[in-house]
């Protein structure tokens, strides 16, 4: 399931993709080690190990709840999508 948190103290907004009772925020890093599981013959078991997870179904449960339009979004990219949904959901707000 992803989660979106808005941190009020900076008016940002949090991607959380939530597996089991953990909770894990999409960051550039996160995307890079995603991108190249998607990119290369990298098995769940190593996603688990990069990502930081107990096991490989966790990593599994991971990629079944992460949108592919983030899965896809490059690292360098990242930051600018996040901050357009941002406007994009001020704007409606208003």
């Amino acid at each position: 399931m992803l989660g979106v948190y808005s941190m009020s103290e900076k008016k940002e907004v949090l991607f959380v993709v939530k597996v089991g009772e953990k909770e894990i925020p999409v960051t550039p890093e996160v995307l890079k080690i995603v991108r190249e599981y998607v990119k290369t013959p990298m098995t769940l078991e190593e996603l688990a190990e990069k990502l930081g997870f107990d096991s490989w179904e966790e990593a599994y449960e991971f990629v079944k709840a992460l949108p592919l339009w983030i899965m896809w979004t490059p690292p360098s990219l990242w930051e600018y999508r996040r901050r357009w949904i941002m406007e994009k959901a001020g704007q409606k707000k208003e």
